[in-house]
Formats: structure tokens, sequence, C-alpha cells
């Protein structure tokens, strides 16, 4: 029982945060079309800073309790970056993907240099915060309370961004975009405030999950790229541009990545790799991506 606890609850602590690195990815794809490659750095720099975040938060004598929300905050604050990198892509939208996708390339190996220059080659990590928050009892089965916080914070994000999208006009007006781009544009949609605004929003959603999971993980510069295969097998699986798929595909692959690791770690990529397999000879368009015609 224990041991099957264990299982899932990794499995959904690592899917909420690999969701929000997912769901940025769909949005971006869903109004730009564009595969950001880059939103692995992302999450690794969410991950660094949050070091970093914490780290002063220590010194500055804030009580551990506030950590997850200064996790949090450092990963909405690095979104900064967003119209900047936005700025950098705009000029390939029109191009053939294969330029895209060696630009958003070419910016994972710009940011692995950064990372390097201001963190240094050596993973860093932020000790046992984690175990300051306690943990929780269900019956018989005890797991690590962030987990479980981390876990409700991105059901609430993940409700915020459905929310954002079904009830505001400017989700609308998103939304219309990701359908019919060109004929938002025509009816007047500001396309230049329109990507850089998903861009920003894709690219906090990377930086915030990155730095929830550092309590837990160290940070180091495979993150990027371990990441974006990841999120790509969560694409593949739920579907391109849905974000519904995001989600779903998040728990499978959490769960699948959870299990291999308990009973036998060799076969952890491996065993996404399969469901990917699967997925793309019976439904290649994903569990909830629309075939195209």
């Amino acid at each position: 029982m224990t041991a099957l606890f264990d299982i899932v609850f990794g499995g959904v602590f690592h899917a909420a945060v690999l969701f929000l690195v997912a769901a940025g990815l769909q949005l971006v794809f869903g109004v730009q079309k564009i595969v950001n490659l880059a939103c692995g750095s992302f999450y690794a720099l969410g991950a660094y800073f949050g070091i970093s975040a914490v780290n002063w938060a220590i010194a500055a004598g804030v009580p551990p309790v506030l950590f997850l929300p200064v996790l949090i905050l450092s990963g909405i604050v690095l979104g900064a970056i967003g119209p900047f990198i936005e700025a950098l892509l705009r000029t390939v939208y029109d191009r053939d993907e294969a330029f895209q996708l060696l630009l958003t390339f070419a910016l994972v190996l710009m940011f692995q240099d950064v990372l390097r220059y201001f963190w240094g080659a050596n993973p860093q990590q932020l000790g046992d915060i984690a175990s300051l928050y306690g943990s929780i009892q269900l019956g018989a089965v005890k797991g690590p309370a962030y987990n479980l916080l981390v876990i409700l914070a991105s059901i609430v994000i993940a409700l915020g961004i459905g929310a954002f999208l079904q009830k505001t006009n400017f989700g609308r007006i998103l939304r219309a975009t990701a359908e019919n781009r060109e004929m938002a544009l025509a009816l007047g949609v500001n396309a230049r405030v329109m990507y850089a605004s998903v861009f920003t929003l894709g690219t906090i959603l990377g930086t915030v999950g990155g730095a929830l999971v550092v309590p837990t993980a160290a940070a180091s510069l495979d993150m990027p790229v371990e990441l974006v295969v990841e999120s790509f097998a969560v694409v593949v699986i739920g579907g391109l541009g849905s974000m519904r798929g995001a989600l779903v595909g998040a728990l499978i692959v959490g769960l699948m990545r959870a299990a291999a690791i308990s009973w036998y770690a060799e076969l952890e990529m491996l065993a996404i790799y399969l469901v990917v397999i699967i997925v793309l000879v019976f439904r290649p368009a994903g569990l909830f991506g629309k075939a195209v015609e």
C-alpha cells in the first residue's frame, strides 16, 4: 500500500510541474503556431532563479512557510523576459517550421551558457527545504506536505487558466485567434500585443514550474533537454494545442515515470516512449488533438 501511494503521489507531483510547462507550450503553439523548444530553458531558469530567491529570502529572515510564495513570485518575475524572446521569434513567424525549430533550439544553447555564467556548471540545490513543511498522514501512509501544496497550486493555476480563457474577453480573443488566426487578424486583433502576451504567459508557466520543483530536486544544466523530451511526450500523448490533452498527458507521463523509477529505474524514459509510440500508432493526433483534414 505504501509503495503504491508513493508511486501515485510522486507521479502526480511530477505531473503537476510538468503540466505547467506543457500548458505554456500548448498556449504558444495554439496562438503563434511555434513549437517552442526553449520551454525547457525557461523551466531551468526558473529553477536556478528560484534557488537564488529562496536563499535571499533566508538571508532576509523570511519564515519558511513563505518559501512557496517566494518560489511562485520568482517564476512570475522571470516572465519579464517573455516579451524580449517573443520579439526575437517574431522574425520567423512566417518562415518555414525548420527555421522556428532552429531558432528556439539556439535559444536552448544560449540559455545554457547563461545558466553556466550566473550559477556555474555544478548542480545547485536548496537542501532539505521541502521537509520544513512537514508531512501529511493519510491512514497508514504519509507523504511530504510540500508535494501536496505544489499539486494544489498547479490545480489552482490550471483552473485559473481555464477561467481566464473562458470568462474574459482577452481569453475569448485568444481562443478565437488559436482557432482561426487569419480571421482574427482580419477582424482587427492586435497581433503584436496578442503574441507578446501569450508568449509571456507561456514563459511564466515554465519558470514557475521550474521554481516549484527545486525544493525536491537539484537544478542542473541538463534540465532543459530532459524537460523538453518529457514536455513533447505530454504534447504528443494529449494532442498538440489541447489544454485538456496537456493535463491528461502530464498525468500519464508523471505516473509512468514514477512507476518505472520505483520498479526498474532504467526503464524510466523507455516507458514514456512506449506510451508515445502507442498513441502515435492508434491516434496520431493525440488523445484530445484534432486530426488534420
